[in-house]
Formats: C-alpha cells, structure tokens, sequence
C-alpha cells in the first residue's frame, strides 16, 4: 500500500467525511482521491484558520472533519487552533505535508520544518510522524478518538522523503 492509499482508507475507516484543504502539491494525488468519493464533502480553501472554522461548523453539523494543508499552514492557524477548536474541545484531523525535513529542495522551508514539532508540543498537541505507508495508516486509525479524547486537533506529519 501507498502513502496516498494507506492515508485515504485511514480517512475512510476513522469516518471521515468531511475534508478542507488547503492546496499543496504533495498531497495533490489524495486531493484527487477525494474529490472522486462522493461520501466526502470537500471544501477548498485559500487560508488555513479559514479551514479550521469550517471544520468547527461541519463538527457542529454532525460531520467528522480533517484539514489537509502543509506544515507552513501551521502558523498561520495557531489563535483558531487554540481558541476555538481547544477552547470548545472539537476533534479535529490534520494531515500535513511536512516540508522542510530531510529531502527538501526548497532551502525556505526548513525553518518551519524543523519548528513544526516543536511549536505543536507547545501547543500541547498530539502528532504523530509515520515513517511508513503501514505506520500511516495505523496512526491515521487512532487519531479521531485520540482527538476527542484529548478535546484538541491531532496532527498527521508526513516527510517528503515517504512520499
């Protein structure tokens, strides 16, 4: 099983059927497996906190949402992260495509890549790091009660060089 197959039937097994993303190249063959699932409403966005408060609203709506976005998306989320999704306990995917680590050929990127972890720690959220399709899966399959066990987003960090 591929990354892309082994995160969309994560996505699918979880109950995920709501899904925002925020365009990124590397995650652009699951972008493509998820407009063709009619199960799943997909909703592109230009902004990542604009992603999150649409997931809030799908939650509210009786949806299960995921965000797919790149790292660099992280900091432009940060205040919906913490004081809405943490605030009101809203369990929340993100996938991220973790630009920046080994295998980057954009020099730009590495800051953010080696801070991501650092900066969801500081938030006090949960992540995991998958170094194989198999790993992908398994830490896709816990994530959603993990997020609403913790009442806090729960990240999907995935390197380039799994990719």
């Amino acid at each position: 099983m591929d990354s892309t197959i082994a995160i969309y039937k994560g996505l699918k097994d979880i109950g995920i059927d709501f899904i925002v993303s925020v365009p990124c190249v590397n995650l652009s063959k699951l972008l493509n497996k998820i407009n063709e699932d009619e199960d799943i409403i997909h909703v592109p966005v230009t902004r990542e906190e604009e992603g999150i408060g649409i997931c809030a609203g799908a939650y509210l709506g009786g949806k299960r949402p995921a965000i797919l976005m790149q790292n660099s998306g992280l900091g432009n989320s940060i205040n919906a992260l913490k004081s809405l999704t943490e605030l009101y306990e809203f369990p929340l995917i993100m996938v991220m495509s973790h630009r920046g680590t080994d295998g980057e050929n954009i020099c730009g990127q590495v800051p953010m890549g080696v801070s991501t972890p650092k900066i969801l720690d500081a938030m006090n959220f949960k992540y995991f790091k998958p170094s194989n399709p198999e790993v992908t899966y398994d830490n896709i399959c816990k994530s959603w009660d993990l997020s609403v066990e913790e009442g806090k987003p729960v990240s999907i960090l995935l390197e380039i060089k799994y990719w």
